[in-house]
């Protein structure tokens, strides 16, 4: 029976503003993200978390502006969402929705269309 789990991880990084309308110097945060995907069977958790892991390690304790599809684009928490969401979606799984927390007060959520 198909049933939807979410997953946390936390990370570390770095990132700067600097476009027209929203510039900020560089600084860092201890960010988190928590995606839901809809799961086949509890045999297909471990690809889930493997590709959530994955999406990490590719920002935790970097620049964001460095990433090369970050460049050009202020790192947002809503760039980010929407950037895990896309991950996940690479990865073969169904995820529900990505939310991102850049602040304790401060989070964004990208979430399937169908979940409205």
């Amino acid at each position: 029976m198909p049933f939807t789990l979410s997953l946390r991880r936390p990370f570390v990084a770095d990132h700067f503003h600097d476009l027209p309308g929203f510039q900020e110097d560089r600084h860092g945060h201890n960010w988190e993200v928590e995606a839901a995907v809809e799961l086949a069977s509890a045999s297909d958790e471990p690809a889930f978390a493997s590709a959530l892991d994955a999406w990490v390690a590719t920002l935790d304790y970097r620049l964001l502006n460095d990433q090369p599809d970050l460049v050009h684009r202020n790192p947002t928490a809503e760039v980010l969402a929407e950037r895990a969401f896309s991950h996940l979606k690479a990865a073969a799984l169904e995820p529900r929705w990505v939310k991102v927390r850049e602040k304790a007060n401060y989070w964004a959520l990208c979430r399937n269309g169908e979940d409205r």
